[in-house]
């Protein structure tokens, strides 16, 4: 099956530079840790110098808008690191080697984005992009959604 990895829309990551999901104002920082900050823009880690935003994203709040479907409690908002001004997004529709960690979450939702299941990935399972290839074919998954096992955080979506 192919499938589509896809960060956080241009037009979404404009909202959320002026309000988050939250309502609240972006915290910018600039970037000091060498290891970096996983970017939900561009879908790589920071890089020390660089202006990021952290801000609450509900990842499927604008999928449900656009679909018709009410996935009330299931619509979390969480944190996320993005860009603090617009960037060039990701290189490529392929899985993003700098966010792969050992230990992720995919999270399986239908068309109504209620949680259908999902998968934990400790380091030892399958890769994350045959697991959500997995997922993706039951006919009732619309949308995986990748995150990041310790902090709970959205890292990026992933289609048909």
């Amino acid at each position: 099956m192919t499938f589509r990895v896809l960060p956080i829309e241009p037009d979404v990551l404009d909202e959320l530079r002026k309000s988050d999901d939250a309502g609240r104002e972006p915290q910018i920082r600039i970037e000091d840790d060498e290891y970096g900050q996983p970017l939900r823009c561009c879908l790589r880690r920071s890089r020390p110098g660089e202006r990021i935003a952290l801000v609450s994203y509900a990842p499927l709040r604008r999928w449900a808008r656009d679909n018709d479907a009410e996935p009330g409690a299931y619509e979390e908002v969480g944190p996320v690191f993005i860009h603090a001004e617009a960037c060039d997004g990701p290189k490529g529709p392929e899985w993003p080697e700098p966010l792969r960690g050992d230990r992720r979450v995919l999270r399986a939702y239908n068309g109504n984005g209620e949680i259908l299941g999902g998968s934990l990935l400790d380091g030892k399972t399958a890769l994350s992009e045959r697991t959500a290839d997995d997922l993706l074919l039951d006919p009732e998954v619309a949308l995986v959604h990748v995150r990041a096992v310790e902090h709970g955080c959205f890292l990026f979506e992933v289609r048909r």
